[in-house]
C-alpha cells in the first residue's frame, strides 16, 4: 500500500515491483476510492478529452477573455510561426501554443481541467498533447501519464501546497511543471527513479516564483508563465531521461518549496498586492477593469 506521503517511497515500491508510478497509482486509487480500475481509467480518458478540446478551442481566431485583457494569443503565435517556420522547433512551438490555448479557455470561462490548478492548467495538457502530436504516443500512454502526474500532485499537496494563495506561483506552475516532467519521463520509457529526478529538476527551476496576478485575474502574467513552465518541464524530462540526477532528492525539494512559500510575504501570494500587479501599468489596468461591469 502507498499513501502518497513520500515520492521516495512510491519510487522504491515501483522499482522493487518492476512497475511504473502510473500503475501503482491506478491500483492504489481504485482501492482508496472503492472504484474499479476501469472507472478510473474512464475518468482519466474524459479528462484527456477535455484537455484536447481546450487546446482546440483556445487556438481559435477572435478569442476574447471575459475581462478583455487577453485574447487570441495562441492563434497569433501559431499563425506567425507555423510548424516549419518556428525557430525554436516544431515540438516546442506546439507546446507554447497549446499552453496558451488552454489558459485562454480558462480566461474565457470555458471548460478546462485544473492540472493541478486553474492557474496552471495549460502546462500538463500542452506537454502531453504536443508529445502525442509529434511522436507515436497513444491515448492510453497519455492516460498513464496523467496517472503518474496525479501521484506527483498528491505528494506535493500532502507535503507542501498547490495553492498560489499559500505558496506563490511556484506551488501552481512549479507543481504543474513537476507533474508534466514526471509524466513525460514515464511515457518516454524513463524509470520511476528518473521520474523523481524530473520532479526535483522542474521544481528547483521554478523555486520562489511569486503569484502576482494583475487585477487579481488569472491572465497576466499567468498565461505566459504557463508557457515558460512547460519549457521547464520539457527540459527537466530530457535531462532526467539522460540519467542526470538531482543532487537534492525530490521530497526535500518539495519541502524546501513549502518553506519558501510560507515565508513569502502575503503581497506575493495571489493577493494582487505586489509584484506586477502593483506596477503603474498594472494599477492602471486594474482601475480600468473596476470601472467596467461584467
Amino acid at each position: 500500500m502507498i499513501n502518497f506521503n513520500s515520492l521516495a517511497a512510491i519510487i522504491e515500491c515501483a522499482e522493487a515491483e518492476g512497475t511504473t508510478i502510473s500503475a501503482l497509482t491506478l491500483t492504489q486509487t481504485a482501492e482508496d476510492t472503492e472504484r474499479s480500475e476501469a472507472e478510473i481509467l474512464a475518468q482519466m480518458a474524459e479528462n484527456l478529452a477535455v484537455m484536447k478540446e481546450a487546446v482546440k478551442e483556445g487556438a481559435k481566431e477572435g478569442l476574447q477573455s471575459v475581462s478583455g485583457m487577453t485574447g487570441d494569443w495562441a492563434y497569433r503565435v501559431k499563425s506567425k510561426f507555423g510548424q516549419r517556420e518556428a525557430f525554436c522547433g516544431e515540438f516546442v512551438s506546439d507546446v507554447i501554443c497549446n499552453a496558451m490555448a488552454v489558459m485562454h479557455v480558462n480566461a474565457c470561462m470555458g471548460r478546462i481541467v485544473a492540472a493541478p490548478t486553474a492557474g496552471s492548467c495549460g502546462i500538463l495538457p500542452a506537454c502531453l498533447i504536443s508529445l502525442q502530436n509529434h511522436h507515436e504516443i497513444s491515448d492510453e500512454e497519455l492516460i498513464n501519464g496523467l496517472l503518474n502526474a496525479s501521484a506527483i500532485g498528491m505528494v506535493i499537496a500532502k507535503n507542501a501546497t498547490l495553492a498560489g494563495a499559500q505558496g506563490g506561483c511556484q506551488a501552481e506552475c512549479g507543481s504543474a511543471a513537476a507533474m508534466a516532467a514526471s509524466a513525460i519521463t514515464e511515457i518516454l520509457g524513463g524509470t520511476p527513479t528518473m521520474c523523481g529526478f524530473a520532479v526535483a529538476q522542474a521544481l528547483k527551476a521554478l523555486m520562489g516564483l511569486v503569484c502576482d496576478p494583475v487585477a487579481g485575474l488569472v491572465e497576466e502574467p499567468c498565461i505566459i508563465r504557463n508557457t515558460t513552465s512547460a519549457m521547464v518541464a520539457i527540459s527537466a524530462a530530457q535531462v532526467s531521461l539522460a540519467g542526470v540526477p538531482s543532487l537534492i532528492p525530490a521530497d526535500e525539494v518539495i519541502k524546501a518549496m513549502d518553506y519558501i512559500g510560507r515565508h513569502l510575504p502575503a503581497s506575493l501570494r495571489e493577493t494582487a498586492d505586489g509584484g506586477l500587479a502593483t506596477t503603474p501599468t498594472g494599477i492602471e489596468i486594474t482601475r480600468g477593469l473596476e470601472s467596467k461591469k461584467f
